[in-house]
């Protein structure tokens, strides 16, 4: 097997794209995140770490660091190659926050980068993977889907901030810069019944299919059918545009988020966890 580098995002997504593609609902984010560094690179602060394993001319195996981001991984087909990944970042010198991705494959990382740098890791979520293409009848709640502006900007962030504790508090965004981006790109949509009540994000992971995500209620305006009437509303959205599929990960600690996204449409494909490494 052999590892190869790249300091070109174009150049590495068009080695690595047919591979991403033939498992394009496990590798949505990592293909999402190819897209944004080619077309938006100042979206993240650092050089990339950008990867694939070959084995007999074959991709077998795909790495990815935007930072401060998780290391990500993709579907591997052969788990040496994992081995050498993780030496090959050690090697470099690379410190990681955590590592994103499908459950097997981040079980053997952390075990691998463990056992080279002695950090202590942990669970952070069990997430799992869905896709819909086709929406399902929901039931009419009052209000209706809007695109945000830049007039929205301070509650988003204060929704944001909102989201981030609850799901993702150890996570390193600098979420005025993720609003303003996510603005600027008209990737958020809010539900409005007189006042914004739900929100929901939506970027490419292809040119056919979109990542949603991520998709908040603040307290007081939850248990009312607004979650489901936004996500709803976005998904049918994105395929009338011409999308072919949407992904969305659910927290599989959240009964309820997964039962809201089952009665939209979205079927669970695949489950991804999120591990964070601790400071010795």
């Amino acid at each position: 097997m052999k590892i190869h580098h790249f300091n070109d995002p174009q150049l590495f997504y068009q080695q690595a794209k047919d591979y991403l593609l033939r498992y394009e609902a496990e590798h949505n984010l990592l293909l999402g995140i190819s897209q944004t560094l080619i077309h938006s690179p100042q979206r993240y602060g650092s050089e990339p770490y950008l990867a694939t394993v070959e084995e007999d001319d074959k991709i077998v195996a795909i790495a990815m660091r935007t930072p401060p981001y998780n290391f990500l991984l993709s579907k591997v087909e052969n788990f040496a190659a994992i081995e050498m990944i993780a030496q090959d970042l050690y090697q470099e010198k690379i410190s990681l926050p955590g590592v994103s991705g499908l459950t097997t494959e981040t079980e053997i990382f952390t075990q691998k980068w463990h056992s080279l740098t002695h950090q202590p890791y942990r669970i952070e979520m069990h997430l799992r993977i869905h896709q819909l293409k086709q929406v399902e009848p929901t039931p009419k709640v009052s209000g209706f889907l809007r695109q945000a502006t830049e007039s929205d900007r301070d509650f988003i962030l204060n929704w944001y901030v909102e989201f981030m504790q609850e799901a993702a508090p150890s996570e390193p965004t600098n979420i005025e810069e993720t609003v303003d981006y996510n603005l600027y790109q008209n990737h958020i949509y809010l539900w409005e019944n007189e006042v914004p009540v739900s929100l929901a994000s939506a970027s490419k992971a292809t040119q056919n299919s979109s990542r949603i995500g991520p998709v908040y209620t603040p307290p007081e305006y939850r248990k009312k059918g607004y979650a489901s009437a936004c996500v709803s509303s976005l998904s049918q959205l994105l395929l009338d545009r011409g999308g072919r599929a949407c992904y969305l990960y659910t927290d599989l600690a959240n009964p309820t988020s997964n039962h809201i996204y089952k009665n939209i449409g979205y079927q669970p494909i695949c489950d991804w966890n999120i591990y964070q490494f601790e400071a010795i």
